[in-house]
């Protein structure tokens, strides 16, 4: 009868040890709540939070990139000047009321807007077009220096003549709505053969900018047609010409 009492207090005692020990391994969980799920993570946990920073390395390994601005991948040139028109003979009232409105439709365009004189699809003579923008990236001395290529091609238009096509093309880097880098390059392109496309590469590699510290800068390249023209000797000879008039 002793034997049978001592042994059924040995086994109560090691069921309640079981039982702490048990207990004891649910408290310890990775999120601090009793948990039955055998060590999975409680799924209405929040996440850890991301630490915001930008490490040094990857600055430094960081290149913006280069995007076209819409409406900045296309430049045409066109033909100057219009033909002498022919003398006008005597009509009456409805024959010149045709030919007004014959002229009236032939400048415009399949849209049914008027057709620009000055970009007349007709009188075209080159289309250029930037096929692709790449950059080279280098960190020294606190300044981010790149180098930014455009490639692209000519083609001839219907009013095709041989000769030098003059592209303005802008390269820019931005950090917000400040302008770090701007500038416009007038790039010239021999355009000889009438039947094939003329393939050309622009670089510039003088893009100097301050040191980033964040990943936030932006890279722009693309044709600028939207430039003062520069005014000529013959202008500015006409222009002094008036005003010695004017004064005297």
């Amino acid at each position: 009868m002793a034997f049978n009492s001592v042994n059924r207090r040995f086994v109560a005692g090691l069921a309640l040890a079981g039982f702490m020990l048990a207990a004891a391994g649910c408290q310890s969980s990775d999120n601090g709540i009793l948990n039955f799920g055998f060590g999975k993570k409680d799924p209405t946990a929040p996440p850890p939070p991301q630490d915001p920073k930008v490490l040094a390395s990857q600055l430094r390994a960081y290149c913006p990139k280069v995007t076209l601005r819409d409406g900045t991948a296309f430049f045409n040139t066109y033909a100057k000047g219009t033909a002498a028109k022919p003398k006008k003979k005597k009509a009456d009232a409805a024959a010149d009321a045709g030919a007004e409105a014959a002229a009236a439709a032939a400048q415009t365009g399949p849209d049914g807007q008027p057709i620009d004189p000055n970009r007349d699809p007709a009188k075209i003579i080159y289309q250029a077009s930037i096929t692709d923008v790449t950059r080279d990236c280098t960190h020294e001395n606190g300044q981010l220096t790149m180098k930014i290529a455009v490639a692209g091609k000519v083609v001839p238009g219907p009013l095709f003549t041989p000769g030098t096509v003059t592209m303005p093309i802008r390269v820019a880097v931005q950090h917000g709505p400040d302008v770090l880098y701007s500038q416009l390059h007038q790039y010239q392109v021999q355009v000889t053969d009438p039947s094939a496309a003329t393939q050309f590469v622009f670089t510039d590699a003088n893009v100097v900018v301050p040191e980033p510290t964040a990943r936030d800068y932006q890279a722009y390249a693309g044709y600028d047609e939207n430039t003062p023209a520069a005014t000529t000797d013959k202008s500015k000879r006409k222009k002094k010409r008036v005003a010695a008039a004017t004064t005297n």
